[in-house]
């Protein structure tokens, strides 16, 4: 019985070490909340307000302050979804020729998610931003699942051309046909009222 050697508690750094001290809880059910508000719509004044608060900050420090709170959330869930739908728009934006590139790629081998996803023949990188910005504008409204078929859609051709393209990378190519089946599960849930 010599040998057992009381464990250590969690002292003072422990809770210090918390991102400014929030609760991981607390930070997801915020992106829920203004995940729900986003696409959902403000339901009472008080809404109306938060959502003017969420557009303010994300114009004055960027749309990623907001998506941070939804990069842990569940892929099936709405916040989750948005999440994948910045993570697509960010890319694209900061390498539109790759993005252009990769679509063009794997859209023969994706005739029907061609159709679906929308984009100009042959997509160039304004194109491809163009149709991602189009995607993302649709977020608010009653056709949100139209908006993650899109994008689904887009995800799922430019994952088959990049491994297409052999770029060196596979498991980035698995990982955005996986995004695109999460979105296309998404865009399930949200045609059976199910995505929240």
């Amino acid at each position: 019985m010599n040998e057992f050697k009381r464990p250590s508690l969690p002292g003072s750094a422990l809770f210090e070490a918390q991102a400014d001290g929030a609760d991981p809880a607390e930070m997801a059910a915020a992106g829920h909340r203004i995940a729900t508000l986003l696409v959902r719509g403000p339901r009472s004044g008080d809404d109306q307000g938060l959502v003017d608060r969420v557009l303010h900050l994300a114009d004055e420090e960027g749309l990623g302050v907001i998506a941070d709170l939804w990069s842990h959330a569940a892929a099936d869930s709405l916040a989750g979804a948005l999440w994948r739908l910045y993570l697509l728009r960010t890319w694209v934006y900061r390498q539109p020729e790759q993005a252009a590139r990769e679509f063009s790629a794997g859209k023969a081998y994706a005739p029907v998610h061609e159709v679906l996803a929308g984009v100009v023949d042959p997509p160039g990188p304004e194109e491809v931003i163009a149709l991602v910005d189009t995607v993302v504008r649709g977020i608010v409204g009653d056709d949100f699942d139209v908006t993650l078929d899109r994008a689904a859609a887009f995800a799922h051709i430019v994952g088959v051309g990049r491994a297409q393209l052999d770029s060196g990378d596979p498991q980035s190519a698995a990982k955005l046909v996986d995004t695109a089946v999460h979105l296309r599960r998404a865009a399930e849930l949200e045609r059976s009222s199910r995505l929240h």
